[in-house]
């Protein structure tokens, strides 16, 4: 390409970034996305039809909880492991979120296929943490939600849909977390 090449492409680009800016695209673009707290945390939108597939799982001391008594609730539903790294430095974050909200309308609950109950519990206990752990022997919920990674979230909704779901870390105690918690439980509007 030859100078006179390289001069017009320049200033057709900088014709349209100037035109971009002037109707201001840019900046609704930007905020449009930072104004959506999907979008502000990384979690992917699901569009889901009905609710979620309904689930009984073995909890750390022994108890069972029902899918069906987390309806009412917004959940926020954590599949990790002791050996998974990201998921160890994550679950403070999921305790602390937790206590940011009313127990009786946001619950976070965690989901394992790690079967060493002692050494989950020394875990928590270190870190001072107080969360439902289920178990998931059969692996059965994780397919349900197609867990291919860990950590996975998904985020559902008091009437029991899936709307969100985040594979990956993510600092759950941030001011974009809090936010899509509380933009879910206002009923996403």
């Amino acid at each position: 390409m030859n100078h006179r090449s390289w001069s017009l492409l320049l200033a057709l680009f900088l014709t349209g970034s100037v035109s971009a800016l002037a109707s201001g695209w840019y900046g609704t673009h930007a905020t449009a996305a930072v104004s959506d707290p999907f979008v502000a945390l990384r979690v992917a939108r699901i569009a889901s039809s009905g609710p979620i597939t309904g689930f009984d799982l073995t909890t750390l001391d022994g108890g069972t909880v029902h899918s069906k008594e987390l309806v009412g609730k917004v959940v926020l539903l954590n599949f990790w492991a002791t050996w998974c790294g990201p998921c160890k430095e994550e679950m403070p974050s999921l305790a602390r979120i937790q206590s940011q909200f009313d127990s009786t309308q946001f619950q976070v609950v965690t989901v394992t296929t790690d079967m060493h109950p002692q050494g989950i519990k020394q875990f928590l206990d270190h870190l001072g943490i107080r969360l439902p752990v289920l178990f998931d022997e059969n692996e059965d919920v994780s397919r349900s939600f197609m867990v291919r990674g860990l950590p996975t979230t998904v985020l559902i909704t008091q009437d029991g849909r899936a709307v969100g779901r985040a594979v990956g870390p993510r600092a759950w105690d941030s001011e974009e977390s809090v936010a899509l918690i509380q933009h879910v439980l206002d009923g996403m509007k």
